[in-house]
């Protein structure tokens, strides 16, 4: 058998990746596959070869591309990009397929079918920090296109790329700088950091929500350090599976450092690898390698905190130090069912409750005594009986209250479980308690996110809407990212309808629905208030999915399962009247 033949060259190399390759395997394996070999065949390689380009390598989630002329690369790059629009359209959002391409100039090596070398490392990692729907080009090849192409790169400066030893200046198409300007967030006046997700290293997929249990202990932890500004783990999670450069994700977060890092857990052995970065200059402060078993888990997140703390503020006592810690679950193996439901908790969506319920009850079985389950847990059954999930509403809230009640007897001082238990009492009308428990979780945790949303829904349920437009805006700077955004929005809204003013509340219930087009519950009050502000044909439309989602749907119900004051309830009821909704 003869050796395979290398071959140097310089060469223009696209790097091509498909951004959220993993989430959309994940809801449609079949379908995604179907889709992305359309794209090959209709975009891609017609552009490739117009562009007179070979398609060196094709892995699932992209490709790499080599050219002769630079100019032809990004010629190809940006003709692809432009026909991804009419690509998608017509398709669903989480459907829809975005590309990032990063183009370099550089020396590859050809061997067999294989092709590597520092010329391609580049082009991958510039292609990391492209913009989704974006092309990024190095120095080198932008120096060889400029002029000669009728397309504005922005020069967007010196980036530390993952893995390259030099910085690399980067341009980008098109010229995203007045947008990430617009976006960029003021410092807070404090040290800010956001955990971003770590790299599973396992060889088994799905230890993956083990590798996230650890940033929600550390994101955790860290918030309880009253003298950090943290970035709440929704916000951070967002990054999962999205290849960024940290500068990038300092000025979409307003943070000045973020820590990253990996966890590989395998035969009882765990090794948790961290550094932590500076987001303005994309600096590195330090790095480390925590090694031990399992059961050491939670003293590995202690000592990584204790570097944290020690290279954002040095005079961070001790006793802060301490005082991060939460409550430990006597068994593993309660901790990590409860790390597997903890994705679900946060859909609000039916299916996704009853399935972190199901989890849960796994991990009360081996520790009935766990706050974080019974905490969680008591959430899920709250969201049940607000969302007209149940029958008997009456029975799912006194459930959630004795379980809420129980994990703050056995950890008094969490945050998280003291919103929790601050959730349920707003929920059974105990406003003056749930008040005293929401507001003590924001004096323990003042980044808790969450707490101030359902703070801002406790001034909703209380006819103070004034009140709950600052709790609701604080929420979403703490967490800017955060999928429950979505919460948020609906909050802000049933704020402007309880003020009147419908039209407001009316486009906020519809940009909630844009986020979460599974959230059917939102119809509950849509459709109502389209028709206060005069919109009775989109109220038509929102009360068809609202009695599809709610065919049963009576005035009663949802008075009974809803927690507004008597008054704001009434002035639904009459658009439900007009709508046809019966009373009982």
């Amino acid at each position: 058998m003869s050796p395979r033949r290398t071959q140097r060259q310089l060469a223009a190399i696209i790097s091509v990746d498909v951004v959220g390759f993993s989430r959309l395997m994940g809801a449609d394996e079949d379908g995604t596959l179907a889709t992305l070999k359309r794209l090959q065949k209709t975009i891609v390689s017609p552009q490739v070869m117009q562009h007179q380009g070979r398609i060196a390598k094709l892995m699932g989630d992209g490709a790499i591309i080599i050219f002769s002329s630079v100019v032809d690369a990004v010629g190809a790059a940006i003709a692809i990009q432009e026909q991804m629009r009419s690509f998608n359209e017509g398709v669903p959002p989480e459907k829809a397929i975005a590309l990032r391409i990063g183009i370099n100039l550089g020396d590859v090596i050809l061997e067999g079918t294989d092709i590597f070398g520092d010329g391609v490392n580049v082009a991958t990692r510039i292609q990391e920090v492209c913009t989704p729907g974006g092309v990024a080009l190095s120095a080198t090849a932008y120096e060889h296109v400029n002029g000669k192409i009728d397309a504005e790169f922005a020069d967007v400066g010196e980036r530390v790329l993952k893995n390259i030893v030099r910085k690399v200046r980067v341009f980008r198409w098109p010229d995203t700088q007045a947008h990430d300007s617009a976006q960029r967030l003021v410092l807070p006046d404090k040290p800010s950091i956001a955990v971003l997700p770590f790299d599973n290293m396992s060889s088994d997929p799905d230890q993956e929500y083990f590798a996230d249990g650890v940033v929600e202990g550390l994101t955790a932890a860290l918030s309880r350090i009253r003298s950090f500004f943290v970035i709440a783990r929704n916000s951070s999670f967002a990054y999962k599976g999205r290849h960024m450069n940290v500068i990038d994700i300092g000025r979409e977060l307003g943070v000045g450092y973020v820590l990253e890092g990996s966890v590989q857990r395998a035969g009882g052995k765990l090794r948790i690898t961290v550094q932590l970065i500076e987001t303005t200059t994309g600096a590195h402060l330090w790095a480390e390698k925590y090694d031990g078993a399992d059961s050491e888990l939670f003293d590995l997140q202690d000592r990584i905190i204790e570097q944290v703390a020690g290279a954002l503020q040095p005079s961070i006592q001790r006793a802060e130090i301490d005082r991060a810690a939460r409550k430990r679950p006597h068994d593993m193996g309660a901790y990590d069912y409860a790390m597997r439901a903890m994705r679900h908790v946060w859909m609000q969506d039916q299916d996704a409750s009853t399935k972190a319920l199901s989890l849960l009850d796994n991990a009360l079985k081996i520790d009935p005594d766990y706050p974080l389950a019974l905490a969680l847990s008591a959430w899920c059954w709250s969201q049940h009986s607000v969302y007209n999930w149940s029958d008997d509403i009456v029975a799912i809230r006194d459930r959630a209250l004795e379980m809420a009640e129980r994990a703050a007897g056995l950890s008094g001082d969490d945050p998280l479980i003291l919103s929790v238990l601050g959730v349920v009492h707003t929920f059974a009308r105990n406003h003056g308690t749930a008040r005293i428990l929401l507001e003590r979780a924001i004096a323990l945790d003042p980044n808790s996110a969450w707490a101030l949303s359902r703070l801002g829904w406790l001034e909703v349920y209380a006819d103070r809407p004034a009140a709950a437009f600052g709790h609701f805006e604080h929420a979403m700077r703490l967490s800017p990212l955060d999928p429950m955004n979505f919460n948020n929005l609906v909050g802000i809204a049933s704020a402007h309808q309880i003020s009147g003013d419908f039209d407001a509340a009316a486009d906020l219930f519809l940009r909630a629905l844009m986020e979460r087009p599974n959230a059917l519950w939102i119809h509950r009050n849509l459709a109502p208030v389209l028709l206060a502000a005069g919109r009775a044909d989109e109220a038509d439309v929102s009360k068809a999915a609202m009695l599809e989602a709610y065919p049963d749907l009576t005035i009663k119900r949802y008075k009974e399962a809803m927690v507004f004051s008597s008054t704001a309830l009434e002035d639904v009821a009459i658009y439900m009247r007009k709508l046809g909704i019966p009373e009982e």
